[in-house]
């Protein structure tokens, strides 16, 4: 799909959202759908590998088996395709819709059903000072209560930014900033110094994601909590990242971590050592969306969302999975994720 406008962070411009949609009957006649919306710098996959993913492995194993025994389908899956993330989230969002559809109830019911809701932040990636304010603006007049900046390429412009967007949006908007792995530890330090005034919430991933010393360094010289992304693709990941104290919260991707199964044992595990998780997103449909917002609503450690990246696809067909109403999210209430027909 094409984005309406793309926008940039810092390893990239992004264009385009590539996404591969599965759809599976039952011979009881329920329909579950799934997405995979790869990415070869984070997922390390293709929409091509999915494909080829799919027809070599996932399609041949699943044929003919119980959707119902999801986690020995969802294991050995992974015993075969370990590196394939997104494609076994793809699946993992088929055998939960199937299931909760056959429990007839919304799947974040089925998942715990928490809350009924949640805000989620509006990201604005790296544009020009002016830029980014006016944006800012424009989308608190839509009724968002929390903006995420895009930072990591330049320090002082970040810093600009930051300011003058607290200045534009006054004091009870939520400002959180991701510099995707962009800063050294001395540049992260200094940024967090430099917008003290402007009240920043949280630091997402400022570190390259490969030595998790670095996060553990900012971490311990900021006052203000440091939340690890890139950095987290596994259940070994944040087992490393907690037990090691490295990090204060953790943004939980379906499409990193390969579904809501695995979601869940990494959430209990941040749950563990008290840190807190956001569900967050790449550039997918509606769909997948709809699943991670069906996830966040389940579990009581996960207070955050940042859950915006269905809002600038071009011809979405599964636009209307979720419901935005002044910045907080909603899901469809029919059974499994909601989708119609």
């Amino acid at each position: 799909m094409r984005l309406a406008e793309p926008y940039t962070i810092a390893y990239e411009t992004i264009e385009t959202a590539p996404n591969v949609f599965l759809k599976a009957t039952t011979d009881n006649g329920l329909t579950g759908w799934g997405c995979a919306a790869p990415d070869l710098e984070v997922t390390g996959e293709t929409a091509e590998m999915v494909v080829r993913t799919y027809n070599d492995t996932i399609e041949p194993f699943l044929h003919g088996q119980d959707p119902f025994r999801y986690a020995l389908l969802l294991q050995e899956l992974r015993n075969f395709i370990p590196q394939a993330h997104s494609a076994l989230a793809m699946v993992d969002m088929l055998l939960y819709d199937l299931m909760a559809q056959q429990a007839r109830e919304p799947l974040y019911k089925l998942l715990g059903g928490f809350r009924t809701s949640i805000p989620t932040s509006i990201t604005i990636g790296i544009l020009p000072v002016e830029n980014t304010v006016e944006r800012a603006g424009e989308y608190i007049g839509k009724g968002f209560r929390i903006l995420k900046l895009k930072g990591g390429a330049g320090l002082e412009e970040d810093v600009e930014k930051v300011m003058r967007v607290r200045e534009k949006v006054g004091k009870d908007i939520e400002i959180r900033f991701d510099a995707n792995q962009g800063y050294s530890v001395e540049e992260a330090i200094a940024f967090i110094q430099r917008t003290t005034s402007a009240r920043v919430e949280l630091l997402e991933q400022p570190t390259n994601r490969h030595n998790e010393e670095l996060l553990k360094e900012v971490a311990a010289n900021v006052p203000i909590p440091v939340m690890a992304d890139e950095s987290l693709m596994t259940l070994k990941d944040v087992f490393h990242l907690t037990r090691h104290g490295c990090i204060d919260m953790i943004n939980i991707k379906l499409m990193k971590v390969g579904g809501i199964m695995e979601a869940m044992h990494i959430n209990s595990v941040a749950k563990a050592d008290n840190v807190e998780a956001m569900v967050g997103c790449m550039d997918e449909s509606a769909l997948g969306i709809a699943a991670g917002l069906h996830f966040a609503l389940a579990r009581p450690n996960i207070i955050y969302a940042d859950l915006d990246g269905h809002f600038d696809l071009v011809d979405d067909p599964f636009v209307g999975m979720v419901r935005l109403e002044e910045g907080v999210l909603y899901p469809m209430e029919g059974p499994g994720l909601g989708v119609k027909g």
